[in-house]
């Protein structure tokens, strides 16, 4: 967890009144739901919010290239699931063994491997950092334990290791030889390969079994490699590592063989597409896939773009793979359900919850028995390398000061949103269980977790706004609590920028909504989203001053509205903040009295604000040069200096540039240029001496700025 609110409880926690589902459980029978819990008196503060939902948001969210529309990411075409795709589609996983290859090595399972299908392999193998020295130990020893990570060509290492060799024949045993039978199958001479032996707890592979087969290898003249998954089943066995080669290297053999001669490699992988596919980590069957597609390019954009769409559809393919296979476990399934949605984040929040998910798995598929989480369980080396995912220690921010984290990510980028778009799209049984959980996380005393409960929740909308709408952001809008709203504001903002669809104009019917819950959800994200897409501060802006035109609402709701509209000036690179200003003085002359208060108080509540990118920076960095922007600025502060319901606030915020301007130089400038501006009437004169001559520091003494302002308020005559 990171950030300054870290430590702070749920801001929909209700009082304290005794202790109340955690995360993960469930109210008792007849109890009130942790979104129908009591209303809390005071919401989440909007800046805060901001601040928080902006701090924990995955960066591919609100990144540069946030502008999200189907399969479109920054305007380029990533994707096989929606619109028009030219020529092949490439999947990426042709070959059904673990490297690269014919894919006829499944009909040899056991008795002699072709010669053929060797030298073809031979032809395109990469050895790998491992393969000197696991090919140094198999002749010294006879025989070989080659251990390694699922799908990292650990069975093409052993036919090569065996080939390399000069072996006469290579023998493939049935894959359900036993370790105990081993040494009986090894009645041939040449080489022998035993592919993924599975191993338990029941059923180790032991020293004394290596000793038996190599003795019956000494008689036969033979060698032997057995391929096992990383396993702590081998009692006394040393086994080799298995490294597998760089995906760059694969390419590179496959591309020596397919183009001999055919124009220059290194052309070949400088190409965009290329760069990004090999940047992801790819197992040596994609890279050979990949491989097959760059050999075939031509220089076309055609071309070019099945290279740009094999990255998607691979990481398509293998989040099928993921959650499709039985073979692989619930638990393993939850931790990389988990992970997606805490991609980028402290390894041990992805694990932790993970559990809790693995939980309402196991209720949902087997509701007639207790749910049992192993307490302890893989390691995260393992668990993060089946995930192809990698971790690092950095420093994370907290109101305690910088503390490390191990923090863990895919590797490939776009894995998160297709995994979590494929579970909910491609999985429906899986609903249940899925939606209870971030309903759980939603209710985390953790910021980080619950803002990534809203970000996971905006990617299944964007994959299907109905049924998430329904399950998961409509519950929370409706809540009597803020805590849900505020989580449900978060969703619709964070799917607005994913793309998806009528989101825009959902948040517009909710404003003028008869249930006071979606009211308060609309106004709060039209307040977040616009700063993040100044295209849409217009609109935002019109449906917020439609329903305080319409009807105020209760105290809640006008405060909602001044917050959110306050939050359409608030800053960062890039905003059109002259924009919104002209804008806000538009409604303070053609527009109901409602509207001006809104405008005025908004505009207000925007200038009281000291932090990075405030409303004071911009006007000292860009806003005092242009004249437009400098004028309605300053239309907006006499106005409100003027309005008797807004005065004093206007002079707290003029107090608020006043400190700001005594650190920072340019917003000195800035506000002695402005204050002439705000002087028309002797009245104005007169009420901004009394401001500044009563000014205080926290010393107790006047700022020395504040004497200088006013010696810009009282010029010294010209002779």
């Amino acid at each position: 967890m990171t950030g300054p609110e870290a430590a702070q409880p749920p801001h929909d926690a209700p009082p304290a009144a005794g202790p109340g589902p955690g995360p993960g459980q469930r109210p008792a029978p007849g109890a009130p739901g942790p979104e129908e819990e009591r209303t809390e008196e005071l919401p989440q503060e909007a800046r805060a919010a901001q601040r928080e939902l902006f701090a924990h948001t995955p960066g591919f969210i609100l990144g540069d290239s946030a502008a999200f529309g189907g399969s479109l990411v920054g305007g380029a075409q990533h994707g096989v699931s929606g619109g028009r795709v030219d020529g092949d589609v490439y999947l990426g996983g042709r070959t059904e063994h673990h490297y690269h290859g014919p894919a006829d090595a499944a009909a040899h399972a056991t008795g002699e491997i072709p010669r053929a299908f060797l030298e073809t392999l031979a032809a395109v193998f990469a050895d790998g950092p491992a393969f000197a020295d696991a090919l140094r130990r198999l002749r010294e020893e006879r025989i070989l334990v080659l251990s390694g990570a699922h799908a990292t060509g650990r069975y093409a290492a052993a036919l090569m290791l065996l080939h390399r060799l000069g072996v006469p024949a290579v023998h493939a045993l049935d894959p359900e030889t036993t370790p105990g039978a081993l040494a009986g199958r090894l009645t041939r001479p040449g080489g022998h390969v035993l592919r993924d032996l599975p191993l338990s707890r029941n059923r180790p592979l032991r020293d004394t079994h290596l000793y038996a087969a190599r003795e019956q290898l000494e008689k036969c003249d033979g060698h032997l490699v057995v391929t096992v998954e990383n396993s702590p089943h081998l009692p006394g066995v040393t086994p080799c590592a298995w490294t597998p080669p760089g995906a760059e290297d694969v390419v590179r053999a496959h591309l020596a063989r397919r183009r001999p001669g055919g124009g220059d490699p290194e052309r070949l992988l400088a190409l965009p597409p290329v760069a990004e596919f090999l940047a992801a980590g790819r197992h040596p069957a994609e890279a050979a896939a990949f491989a097959e597609a760059l050999a075939a390019y031509d220089g076309s954009e055609q071309a070019l773009a099945r290279l740009t769409d094999f990255g998607q559809a691979a990481v398509e393919k293998q989040c099928r793979d993921w959650l499709g296979d039985p073979a692989t476990g619930l638990r393993d399934k939850a931790f990389l359900i988990s992970l997606a949605v805490f991609d980028q984040a402290p390894y041990v929040l992805a694990a932790e919850l993970a559990d809790l998910l693995y939980v309402h798995f196991q209720e949902l598929q087997h509701p007639e028995q207790p749910p049992e989480i192993p307490v302890f369980g893989p390691a995260a080396a393992d668990r993060l390398a089946f995930a192809r995912a990698v971790g690092e220690v950095r420093g994370e921010a907290t109101e305690w000061g910088t503390v490390t984290q191990f923090t863990a990510g895919f590797l490939e980028e776009r894995t998160p949103r297709v995994l979590l778009t494929e579970v909910w799209t491609r999985h429906p049984s899986a609903r249940p269980a899925l939606v209870e959980w971030i309903r759980g996380l939603a209710r985390d005393g953790r910021p980080l977790v619950r803002t990534r409960a809203a970000a996971a929740t905006a990617l299944l909308a964007a994959a299907d706004l109905p049924s998430t709408m329904a399950h998961l952001v409509d519950p929370w809008a409706t809540s009597r609590a803020y805590g849900p709203r505020v989580t449900a504001a978060n969703t619709l903002t964070l799917a607005q920028l994913l793309g998806a669809p009528v989101v825009l104009r959902l948040l517009t019917q909710w404003c003028s909504d008869g249930h006071g819950g979606r009211r308060w959800t609309a106004i709060r994200a039209f307040g977040l989203l616009a700063p993040l897409r100044p295209d849409l501060a217009a609109p935002a802006l019109a449906a917020l001053a439609g329903r305080a035109r319409a009807d105020a609402g209760d105290r809640a709701e006008r405060e909602n509205l001044t917050e959110s509209a306050a939050l359409l000036l608030s800053g960062g690179p890039g905003r059109r903040r002259g924009e919104v200003l002209s804008e806000f003085v538009r409604l303070l002359y053609q527009d109901t009295a409602a509207v001006r208060d809104l405008a005025l108080g908004a505009f207000v509540r925007a200038c009281d604000n000291a932090e990075d990118g405030a409303l004071v920076g911009w006007y000292a960095e860009s806003g005092m040069y242009e004249a437009d922007a400098a004028g309605d600025l300053a239309t907006l502060w006499r106005t409100a200096l003027n309005d008797r319901a807004h005065t004093r606030p206007a002079l707290d915020a003029l107090h608020t540039w006043v400190y700001v301007a005594g650190r920072r130089a340019d917003a000195a400038r800035a506000l002695e240029l402005l204050l002439p501006a705000l002087v028309v009437t002797a009245d104005d004169r007169k009420r901004l001496d009394h401001e500044l001559r009563t000014l205080r520091a926290e010393d107790g003494r006047r700022p020395p700025l504040a004497e200088h302002l006013l010696t810009v308020l009282h010029p010294a005559p010209t002779h």
